[in-house]
């Protein structure tokens, strides 16, 4: 019986790579290929996988004559064509398990930077200003977490704000998370009762068609005032333009954002003025950049890859 053919289009741990190979797999590593070149090449492979960089588009999927599986190490699927995938018997599998810790430790790395003015104290120093009276925060404990899309990292995101001694409230359209939320200790409210209820909102859902814009000025402008959003989804979940009208209105009283429509988001006016609030504290998309997330995500689809095609 013939190898299975897996093009890694994006550097995977080598942990992965090893498992997979050892498990009689026929890997091509070619990272840095480009669009052209995986649509001219993809018809060789049984399954290719990708993360963030790579578009599996409607051409590469159409190319991809012998192409069972699309694995995307990582969360979001946003850079696959899920609907011609499906329309052609082909499965896209991905890594929500993996990078789950990660992205709930920045989580709260944002959350502290934001109430306890971490970032604007720190660029006061090395400006040679002393802004102690200016730098004061609040405390997490006490406040009421609302936590929008409840998977993994909602789950993660939790069990630390519960620690913190906060106040645990979620929402998720899946039963089944709904019952972890409550073995938990996790109120589930409406996706409106959440809003209103929330002090500090974080946000774990992909990015569709139904969740591009989910939290706008509706949703915003119910969050009690002074409140923070923590932004570690996707880039497009938020409206970006009515949360920088309600920070630069008062309206709410910080945000920590690691994702943007468009990054880098230097070139963009509105983004350009949002990041430079400072009352807003920004990374670049570091969300799963640990060493950690990077060996689980490529592990969780190595084992993935090897019940599907063994």
């Amino acid at each position: 019986m013939a190898k299975s053919r897996i093009l890694v289009a994006d550097t995977i741990h080598d942990d992965a790579v090893e498992q997979l190979q050892k498990a009689g797999f026929d890997l091509a590593l070619q990272t840095d290929i480009t669009e052209d070149q995986l649509v001219k090449t993809i018809g060789e492979y049984d399954a290719i996988i990708v993360r963030g960089r790579t578009k599996v588009t409607r051409d590469v999927i159409e190319a991809g004559k012998s192409l069972k599986v699309i694995a995307r190490s990582g969360v979001g699927l946003d850079n696959v064509d899920l609907a011609y995938a499906k329309e052609n018997g082909i499965t896209v599998i991905n890594s929500p398990e993996g990078p789950s810790v990660s992205v709930a430790e920045l989580v709260f790395a944002l959350a502290l930077a934001v109430i306890r003015k971490v970032a604007f104290a720190d660029q006061g120093i090395r400006q040679g200003q002393w802004l102690k009276k200016q730098s004061k925060g609040g405390e997490l404990r006490g406040r009421r977490m609302g936590i929008w899309g409840f998977g993994f990292i909602g789950e993660e995101v939790a069990k630390r704000a519960l620690a913190f001694e906060m106040s645990v409230f979620g929402f998720d359209i899946m039963p089944e998370r709904i019952e972890v939320m409550e073995k938990l200790g996790v109120k589930f409210l409406s996706s409106d009762e959440l809003a209103s209820v929330s002090d500090i909102l974080t946000v774990h859902v992909p990015l569709t068609p139904k969740t591009r814009g989910l939290i706008g000025k509706r949703e915003i402008s119910a969050m009690p005032k002074g409140a923070i959003l923590i932004h570690t989804a996707r880039g497009g979940v938020v409206d970006e333009d009515a949360l920088y009208q309600s920070l630069v209105d008062g309206h709410l009283g910080g945000a920590g954002i690691d994702v943007f429509t468009e990054e880098p988001p230097f070139s963009n006016e509105l983004l350009k003025k949002l990041i430079a609030l400072p009352n807003v504290v920004s990374t670049p998309h570091i969300g799963a950049q640990t060493n950690e997330a990077s060996r689980a995500n490529s592990m969780v689809i190595a084992e993935k890859l090897l019940a599907l095609l063994k």
